[in-house]
Order: C-alpha cells, then structure tokens, then sequence
C-alpha cells in the first residue's frame, strides 16, 4: 500500500532586506543537482503589485532511494514587495531585490513508490508485513537521510540570505 509519511514538518526560514533572487534560486537548483535529487516545480507565480512583485514557487523535487522508498521534498517559496535596488559594492554596482522572503520545507518519505503491493489482498497484505519488519531498516536509513538533506538545503540556503545582511 502506498503511504507518504511526514518527517520534516514546516521547516520556517523567514528573511527581509536585500538578495539576488536569482542566484538563490541557481543555489537551490544546484543542490539538487549535486545531492542527486530530480527537480520538480509544481509552481512558478509572479504577480505585480504597487509595493512590489508578489512571487510564489512551489518545489517538490524527489529521489528514488530503493525500488521500495522515494524520498520527496516540498519547498514552498514566497516572496513579498520585492523591488530592485542598485547598490554599490567595492566600487561596483551590483543589481539586487529588497523584500521579505519566507520559505517552508516539508519532507516526506513515500513507501511502495510504484504501487505493486495493492494489485491483490495477499501482496497487500504481504506488504503490511515486509513494511514493518523487513523494511524497517531501509525506512530508518532513508528517514534520517531526508531530514539530512532537508537541514542541508535549509542552512544553505540560511547562509546565502545572511550574505546580504552586511551589505
């Protein structure tokens, strides 16, 4: 039986002032490539408004750990009154975005990822047992891999914002 079981539950990070939208968004995308995870953008909104853009992305890339066990992650980006600022920066200007950024990081661990185990009453059944004696290891191992990376992008991404604090 298919079952998406949450282990990392509304991780916040909330930020306000200046960062360069788009390099945090290549942060993002390159961690998903170095970690190995594929990419999936659920949605990409942009809406303008008199105090700035109004920008919503939600990120749900995924990672088939076993035959058995995929790992998903949800990154729900929202940024608010975003406008465009040029400061100056060792003699250099450099185009920035000031607003307030709040992003929310969820991880679930999805079981009988293909949904093999639910063709008939036995398999079913059978499934029930492997799940919670057999597997059990494995769903263990692919748990604290998941809040590992969930941390990993989160202080990422934590580091890179924290950049633009001193500028």
């Amino acid at each position: 039986m298919t079952e998406k079981n949450l282990i990392v539950d509304h991780t916040l990070l909330s930020y306000e002032g200046l960062f360069d939208l788009a390099e945090l968004y290549r942060l993002i995308e390159s961690w998903f490539y170095e970690k190995g995870w594929d990419k999936h953008e659920r949605m990409n909104q942009e809406q303008i408004t008199a105090e700035g853009k109004q920008i919503r992305i939600v990120l749900e890339p995924f990672k088939n750990i076993t035959d058995y066990f995929k790992l998903i992650m949800k990154i729900k980006i929202n940024f608010n009154n975003v406008t465009d600022v040029e400061i100056e920066h060792e003699g250099q200007k450099k185009k920035l975005q000031q607003g307030e950024v709040k992003m929310v990081f969820d991880g679930y661990i999805l079981s009988d990822r293909q949904g093999r185990w639910n063709d008939k009453p036995l398999w079913w059944f059978l499934s029930i047992i492997f799940h919670k004696y057999i597997f059990k290891g494995q769903y263990t191992k692919a748990e604290l891999w998941l809040k590992s990376d969930v941390e990993d992008v989160y202080q990422r991404v934590k580091s890179f914002l924290n950049v633009y604090r001193y500028h």
